[in-house]
């Protein structure tokens, strides 16, 4: 590879490293006020219901996510993170949970019904009628963990734009020892 052809390879780098980095800068500050604005519903709604209609003894005893994050490695690139629903079912979860045959006249009084549990939502453990700052603190939080496997993502990319610019240098002095 000729010299000006690196050179202009390790600027287009350092071009998307610099807006990465920018990107990365205005994802943490929207983390933060999500966040902050999540911990200020979340009091608003102690405030309306009382100290202790909002806290763990309302938890349920047996919690399932509704969100997850899952973790994906490119062949040639960084890995990326997804934030996704819990109940999606994946390519390979589809399809029959028995290879057996059933009844068509309906389950029998033996059987358990209903194998797979529904999650649901969590609000409901602190009542029926919950106020909107409840709500509102579990929107912004489900919004700050888009923003953090955001971040991941751009933090992740930025790494690996940095070991390329490392890659780009080490050749260019390999090719020009002079002044680069």
């Amino acid at each position: 590879m000729a010299v000006p052809a690196l050179r202009e390879e390790l600027d287009s780098v350092y071009l998307q490293l610099l807006n990465d980095l920018e990107e990365l800068e205005a994802k943490r500050a929207a983390l933060n006020a999500r966040v902050e604005e999540g911990w200020f519903s979340l009091a608003k709604a102690r405030y309306a219901m009382g100290a202790k209609s909002v806290g763990p003894l309302q938890y349920a005893s047996c919690m399932e996510p509704q969100i997850c994050v899952r973790a994906s490695e490119a062949q040639d690139g960084p890995q990326t993170f997804r934030v996704i629903k819990a109940d999606a079912q994946t390519p390979e979860e589809v399809g029959p949970s028995e290879a057996s045959l059933r009844r068509r006249k309906g389950p029998t009084k033996t059987q358990v019904s209903g194998t797979s549990v529904v999650p649901q939502d969590p609000l409901n453990w602190f009542g029926i009628l919950v106020p909107h700052s409840l709500r509102q603190a579990q929107a912004s939080f489900r919004d700050g963990l888009q923003l953090a496997a955001d971040i991941a993502n751009l933090q992740t990319r930025i790494n690996w734009g940095r070991g390329q610019v490392r890659g780009l240098q080490k050749k260019l002095k390999e090719l020009d020892p002079g002044p680069a």
